[in-house]
């Protein structure tokens, strides 16, 4: 699968393929235009309640990551056409955190690469 990921704040690139936003809320001060977004899957983000958890401190990686795929397989099959797009070209996920190696889109990559 060729799955990579992208900070929603980074310049689009034509190498970035299918761009995919999966935050719950748009990236502040970003425009449309310039996202160059191809799909938003909001429904994916992690719930408010798991993300405020994380971001406050009282659920740690671990934590946040074993709840978050709990929380995707209700989205298996929504998820499958995602990934089975992921087989055939690059799929960008594009995320808003600062945080680099520890967010929603790591997470969701793990579990698109779990899916057959």
């Amino acid at each position: 699968m060729d799955i990579e990921l992208k900070r929603a704040y980074d310049s689009p690139q034509s190498k970035d393929g299918y761009r995919v936003l999966v935050d719950g809320i748009w990236p502040r001060g970003v425009s449309k235009e310039e996202a160059k977004i191809d799909e938003w899957r909001k429904e994916v983000a992690p719930s408010s309640e798991l993300r405020k958890a994380f971001h406050n401190g009282s659920l740690d990686w671990s934590g946040f990551r074993r709840r978050y795929l709990k929380e995707l397989t209700s989205y298996r099959e929504s998820l499958r056409d995602l990934a089975q797009r992921a087989r055939k070209e690059r799929v960008t996920l594009v995320f808003a955190s600062k945080e680099e190696r520890r967010n929603n889109a790591e997470v969701l990559r793990q579990y698109l690469n779990m899916l057959k």
